[in-house]
C-alpha cells in the first residue's frame, strides 16, 4: 500500500502536468490566431493590392532616374503609389525603335497594366498603333501625338495627348537670367532640333529681350551661341560645346539637350571648381542637384520646367476619378500651371524671384505674348 505522502506527490505530478498541459494547448491555440490574423491580414492587403489600379510605363532612351521625361514620368506615377491609389511597374526597351516600344507595351498589357504612360515624341506612332491594338487600355503621351507616320494627329477616344508651353518656361528663365547677371553674355545648347526644344530657345531669347527692354539689364545672346548639337545622348559633345562658348566669354548656357546638356553641366562644375564663374539654366526638371561641384553650391542658376510629374499624377487621378479626358490634345501652359520655375533657387536673389513670379502672372493672364513660333530667331 502506497504511502500517504508518495500519493500525494503523484498527484501534485499529475496535476502539474496537466496544467502544463492545458498552458501548451492554451499557447499554441493563440500561437494559431496569430497566424491566422496574420494571413487574413495578408489576404487583405493582397486583395486590396489587385483592386488597385494597375499603371505601366515604358521609358525612352536613357534610365528611370535620367534627371528628364524618364524620371519626371516615373515620379508622377510614383506619387500616385505613396498615395495608395495605383500599383506601378516601368519596362525598359532594347532599343529605341517604333518595334521596341510596342513588344514593352504589349508585355505591360498582357501583364494586366492597362493605363500606360510614355514620355516622348519618340512613342507617337507606336501609341497611334497600341491605341487601335488594345482598345480597352488607356494611353497617355506626353510630348507628342499618335499619328501614322504622316504627322497627321490622331489622338483615340483611348489616348491624351500632353504638351507644355516650352515657350513660356524658357521665357522666364530668359528673364531671371537676364535679371540676376544685369549684363553678359548668353548661349544656347539644344538637343535634337525638334519643337519642344526649339520653343526652350525661342522663349529663352524672347525672355532676354525682354528683360532687356523692359527690366533694365543688357545680356546679349549671339547667334553663333546657340546651338542644335543633334541628339540627346552625346554627353563629350555637350561638353565640348559648353567649352567653346565659355572660352569665347559667355556667361551662362542653357541646355536643353538631355544628356548633351549633362555635359554642359560638366564642363561648368570643372570650371567652378578652378575658380570661374560660370552658370547653366537646366531644363525639363530642377536641375541644381546636378550642377553642385562643392558642398551645396552648384552651377545651375535657375531650372526651366515642365511639370511632367503632376502631367501624369494627374492623367491617373482624372482615370480613377472617371473623367479621363481621352480623345484630347492638352496644353499644359503658365495659366494652367504646367509650367514655371523651380520653388527653390538658391542661386536668383529674392528680388529676381519676386520680379520673376510678376511676369508668370503677367503671362498666365495674357498680359505678356510669348511668341511659340521662331523665324525671327534664326
Amino acid at each position: 500500500m502506497l504511502h500517504s505522502g508518495v500519493i500525494a506527490i503523484i498527484i501534485t505530478r499529475l496535476i502539474l502536468e496537466k496544467e502544463n498541459y492545458m498552458k501548451k494547448v492554451l499557447l499554441f491555440a493563440i500561437g494559431m490566431l496569430l497566424v491566422f490574423g496574420v494571413l487574413v491580414s495578408c489576404t487583405r492587403r493582397s486583395e486590396e493590392a489587385s483592386d488597385m489600379m494597375l499603371v505601366g510605363m515604358v521609358t525612352d532612351a536613357g534610365t528611370i532616374d535620367d534627371k528628364s521625361f524618364n524620371q519626371g514620368t516615373w515620379e508622377g506615377i510614383q506619387n500616385a503609389v505613396s498615395e495608395n491609389l495605383v500599383t506601378s511597374k516601368y519596362l525598359k526597351p532594347v532599343g529605341t525603335t517604333e518595334a521596341d516600344y510596342i513588344k514593352e507595351i504589349g508585355n505591360l498589357y498582357d501583364a494586366g497594366y492597362k493605363f500606360i504612360v510614355t514620355p516622348g515624341f519618340k512613342f507617337e506612332t507606336s501609341i497611334y498603333t497600341a491605341q487601335e491594338r488594345y482598345p480597352d487600355a488607356k494611353f497617355v503621351l506626353i510630348d507628342g501625338y499618335p499619328h501614322s507616320g504622316n504627322w497627321e494627329p490622331a489622338v483615340g477616344p483611348n489616348t491624351v495627348s500632353i504638351f507644355f508651353a516650352e515657350d513660356e518656361s524658357g521665357f522666364l528663365a530668359g528673364v531671371a537670367t537676364a535679371l540676376q547677371l544685369e549684363e553678359g553674355a548668353a548661349g544656347f545648347i539644344g538637343g535634337m532640333e525638334i519643337p519642344p526644344v526649339q520653343k526652350f530657345n525661342w522663349g529663352f531669347q524672347q525672355g532676354v529681350a525682354y528683360a532687356n527692354d523692359n527690366l533694365g539689364t543688357n545680356v546679349l545672346i549671339e547667334g553663333d551661341n546657340v546651338v542644335y548639337e543633334g541628339s540627346f545622348d552625346n554627353v563629350a559633345a555637350g561638353q565640348q560645346l559648353a567649352a567653346g562658348m565659355y572660352d569665347k566669354g559667355v556667361d551662362v548656357i542653357f541646355c536643353a539637350a538631355g544628356g548633351v546638356g549633362i555635359g554642359g553641366i560638366n564642363e561648368a562644375k570643372a570650371r567652378a571648381r578652378g575658380g570661374e564663374e560660370v552658370w547653366v539654366v537646366g531644363v525639363d526638371v530642377d536641375q541644381y542637384a546636378d550642377g553642385i561641384y562643392e558642398g551645396e553650391e552648384s552651377v545651375i542658376l535657375t531650372s526651366a520646367m515642365k511639370y511632367i510629374d503632376v502631367a501624369a499624377y494627374d492623367m491617373i487621378k482624372a482615370e480613377l476619378d472617371g473623367e479621363f479626358p481621352g480623345g484630347q490634345q492638352l496644353m499644359l501652359d503658365a495659366a494652367s500651371g504646367g509650367i514655371g520655375l523651380p520653388i527653390d533657387n538658391p542661386n536668383l536673389d529674392a528680388d529676381v524671384e519676386a520680379a520673376v513670379a510678376d511676369v508668370f502672372e503677367q503671362i498666365a493672364n495674357g498680359t505678356v505674348m510669348v511668341s511659340s513660333a521662331g523665324a525671327e530667331f534664326k
